[in-house]
């Protein structure tokens, strides 16, 4: 254990090192001049000045060569760095996520460099020997095998799973996946993003896997295990992809991949150990050469004839959609439809009735008309929300309106509501924490797209934990309390967690319990 942190504070300090250099070398690009960044705190204050300089992080980002949603992913993966590691000495001890963070933030540079030839920066010391690549090509495979084990356990036999298939994603995708799988397993006809989407959907987690991974002290990167295993499947998606094209991974990536292994299948192995399932993790790493380069082989023909995996891996399942029933304010709608179209069929008739009353104007006349026409022909037509969005390179999706709201981004923000995008209150815990008011009260004006399904419980506790930790209860979040909250189930549970509240306090009356009562009571006077 001793040699395994020794190990870890190595590579964190390789990490920070990369860091400090990375950050010369961009606020140098950014021209923020005569300072130096020694930690991650430092970096992102120094990044904040660039971007007030700027006059933006557009600005920043096109120094850079990144789009929007690059430009939101690298800040995100330095503040969560800084928010793990708020101080660091030189030989302290450093646990699993923060070197994860160190190590995910140092892949965010090298992709920054990569976009932008004029940075130099070193990366890690190598480890890209041939035994080195050979050895992640083994640690992904067995991840891969390993999720490919647990949704074949999760159902009985094939038929039934194939059935399941049908009904989450359509018949069409399940011909698809079977014209490239073996006879008779079809998860080796998908996708790896198919795959992890398989185990990673709320849904599916939660009647499957959850008991696999909450016996195990890991994920806990961020907030769910859930939501921690779907990030990691994220960027060994990543991964997978460069040794499908035969790109060498870095020693960041090796690395990253490394902690990934033990952070996915460590739980699994456990598990198997303990006798509570029949995937065993270990035996998929014990792999020869040859077996090893068919294997990828296969894959990479597999791949291909499904053109690539190159969308992120989803959040959840979203079954083909089917015809709704109609109810009855969807039919009354539907009848206010069909009479406006007729009351507009009455216009165009009157329209046509008057330009036939002016049709006899004399030649002359018409040849003024016509040039009036000319000069005053309706302008091209303005584009839509959407359009505007492609055309500045941010692509129509939730994870792109997540990110100009987590940098207070109204004007992109404002095309997505524009353009119809619904969003959800858990989607505004950083622009809460760091005072975004433009941003939310532009999601105000727009809360009726706001889509989620019993929000306040996750709010509320988010809210409480951020004021015990010295925040405070802004006006802009008492709006939104009143605004999503102020319903009668969620006023009861805060009122009773307020009486548990005053219990403690009387039991016990420190500093602590007086603290979560005021918290509780404040709270609940917002919605009350």
């Amino acid at each position: 254990m001793h040699i395994a942190s020794h190990y870890s504070g190595d590579q964190f300090e390789h990490c920070l090192s990369v860091i400090r250099q990375a950050a010369t070398e961009i606020l140098s690009l950014l021209k923020v001049h005569g300072v130096e960044a020694q930690d991650p705190r430092g970096f992102l204050q120094q990044l904040e000045q660039a971007r007030l300089n700027l006059g933006g992080w557009a600005n920043v980002a096109r120094r850079l060569n990144l789009n929007d949603a690059e430009i939101s992913d690298f800040t995100l993966q330095l503040r969560h760095l800084q928010q793990v590691v708020p101080v660091y000495e030189r030989g302290q001890a450093v646990n699993d996520n923060q070197l994860i963070a160190a190590l995910r933030f140092v892949a965010a540079l090298e992709f920054v460099r990569q976009k932008q030839p004029r940075l130099k920066f070193t990366s890690l010391p190598g480890e890209d020997g041939s035994v080195h690549q050979d050895q992640a090509q083994r640690q992904m495979r067995a991840i891969t095998l390993t999720l490919k084990a647990l949704i074949t356990q999760a159902f009985s036999d094939a038929t039934r799973l194939n059935d399941s298939l049908k009904l989450q994603f359509g018949a069409d995708s399940v011909r698809r996946w079977l014209a490239n799988s073996d006879a008779g397993d079809i998860l080796s006809g998908m996708l790896f993003s198919d795959l992890a989407l398989l185990i990673v959907d709320k849904k599916a987690f939660a009647r499957h896997y959850s008991p696999l991974f909450n016996a195990a002290a890991a994920l806990t990167f961020l907030a769910e295990q859930r939501v921690t295993l779907h990030a990691f499947l994220e960027d060994c998606r990543v991964m997978r992809n460069a040794i499908l094209a035969q790109r060498p991974l870095t020693t960041t990536e090796m690395v990253l991949l490394n902690n990934y292994l033990h952070q996915i299948t460590g739980p699994v192995q456990r598990a198997f150990e303990q006798g509570r399932t029949r995937v065993n993790p270990t035996a998929f790493l014990a792999v020869d050469s040859n077996e090893l380069s068919h294997y990828w082989e296969n894959a990479r023909h597999k791949d291909n004839a499904l053109g690539g995996d190159s969308q992120p891996v989803r959040e959840n399942i979203e079954p083909p959609k089917k015809q709704q029933i109609r109810s009855p304010e969807d039919r009354d709608q539907m009848i206010s439809t069909v009479l406006w179209g007729a009351v507009g069929v009455v216009m165009l008739g009157m329209a046509f009735a008057s330009l036939w009353m002016f049709s006899n104007v004399t030649p002359a006349e018409s040849t003024a008309q016509a040039s009036v026409a000319q000069v005053d022909a309706p302008e091209r037509e303005i584009p839509s929300p959407r359009e505007k969005l492609a055309n500045m390179g941010i692509s129509w999706d939730i994870n792109s309106l997540r990110s100009a709201i987590d940098r207070n981004d109204t004007r992109v923000t404002t095309l997505f509501l524009q353009g119809g995008m619904t969003w959800q209150l858990a989607w505004t815990e950083q622009a809460q924490s760091f005072r975004y008011d433009d941003v939310l009260e532009l999601l105000l004006r727009y809360r009726l797209q706001m889509d989620e399904l019993k929000p306040c419980r996750r709010f509320i506790n988010t809210l409480s934990h951020a004021m015990g930790n010295g925040e405070s209860l802004t006006a802009v979040r008492k709006a939104y309390l009143q605004a999503f909250c102020a319903t009668p189930a969620v006023v009861e549970r805060q009122r009773y967690n307020v009486e548990q509240a005053k219990r403690r306090a009387a039991a016990t009356a420190d500093t602590q319990n007086k603290k979560w009562l005021t918290i509780q009571s404040a709270i609940y006077s917002a919605i009350k």
